[in-house]
């Protein structure tokens, strides 16, 4: 039984660290993306409506990667397959 809790306990963490880093990351490449686009239309304006749209289009695809993450660490969280294939093994 101290195995399945251990189970438990290090997928609890690696939850965490899922959500947690894949948030930073997201956080850091919409911040940087942001950043850029600011400058190159600074630059350009008459290129800003061509660089919004693609701007928009990278926010999504970076939103999409961490809510991708989100969803596999809440099937971890709800629905473990290591939690089954331990507890199928020690017959408890």
């Amino acid at each position: 039984m101290e195995f399945i809790a251990n189970v438990q306990a290090f997928t609890a963490i690696a939850i965490g660290l899922m959500v947690g880093l894949g948030a930073l990351g997201a956080a850091l490449g919409i911040g940087v993306m942001g950043s850029k686009f600011l400058e190159s239309a600074a630059r350009q304006p008459e290129m800003v409506p061509m660089l919004q749209a693609r701007m928009f289009l990278l926010a999504g695809l970076i939103d999409a990667a961490f809510l991708i993450g989100v969803g596999v660490a809440m099937m971890f969280a709800f629905a473990n397959p290591l939690l089954a294939a331990v507890t199928a093994a020690v017959g408890g």
